[in-house]
């Protein structure tokens, strides 16, 4: 059974709306065979990343860059991971106050040296999410979801 790991760092009641959105997506009962496991990313291991066999990130865009939290996840699976998850799927949700380009061209940035592969485009929110942010989160985690579903 393919697994999808939700990395994020999840500090605000913001964040914490995206992700609950994002896990709908991912485990919506059209979507079947996908154990979906998720960890803050502080506490994520390098072997629940080379376990997994997809991604989605979640991030707050702290001045101008991603979490402290998720980029140090970053430095950790590196290495491990940089020649064992090469092609594997990921999706990116990013919250921010006033901007988040910087995040996303950040997280873009290591995930392409990774060799990940973006199966939709970095949803993006700023300020308080609404309805259609929600909703883009949703699909984010059932697009990548149904990405390892069918072994794509």
């Amino acid at each position: 059974m393919p697994t999808l790991l939700v990395a994020h760092h999840t500090p605000s009641p913001a964040t914490q709306e995206l992700l609950e959105a994002v896990l709908a997506g991912a485990r919506h009962d059209a979507i079947d065979g996908v154990e979906v496991v998720v960890r803050p990313a502080l506490t994520c291991s390098e072997v629940e990343v080379l376990d997994a066999d997809g991604y989605v990130l979640g991030t707050p865009a702290n001045i101008g860059y991603m979490s402290g939290a998720l980029k140090h996840l970053f430095d950790r699976i590196y290495y491990p991971c940089l020649e064992a998850t090469g092609g594997r799927p990921y999706g990116l949700y990013v919250h921010g106050n006033q901007d988040t380009g910087g995040a996303v061209r950040a997280v873009e940035q290591i995930t392409q040296a990774l060799g990940w592969q973006p199966v939709a485009a970095a949803v993006t929110v700023m300020g308080a999410p609404e309805r259609d942010d929600l909703d883009a989160c949703t699909e984010l985690g059932g697009t990548v979801a149904a990405t390892l579903a069918e072994g794509l």
